[in-house]
């Protein structure tokens, strides 16, 4: 069984593409994870730094 790593994505990117990559890891809607992130915006916007920063990105499509 393979097993799914988490990475930024290179489709689905408005920044970083991070919100994309997580939405990919879940298959769930980027949209959903985008509106998480602002609804939670002084601590998400940190995570997403953080995320951004040490996330490799997917290049394999």
């Amino acid at each position: 069984m393979k097993k799914k790593k988490l990475k930024r994505t290179s489709c689905d990117k408005s920044i970083q593409g991070v919100c994309g990559g997580i939405a990919e890891f879940f298959g769930i809607s980027s949209f959903g994870i985008r509106l998480i992130f602002i609804l939670t915006m002084p601590a998400s916007f940190i995570d997403y730094i953080i995320l951004a920063n040490s996330l490799d990105e997917n290049s394999s499509l």
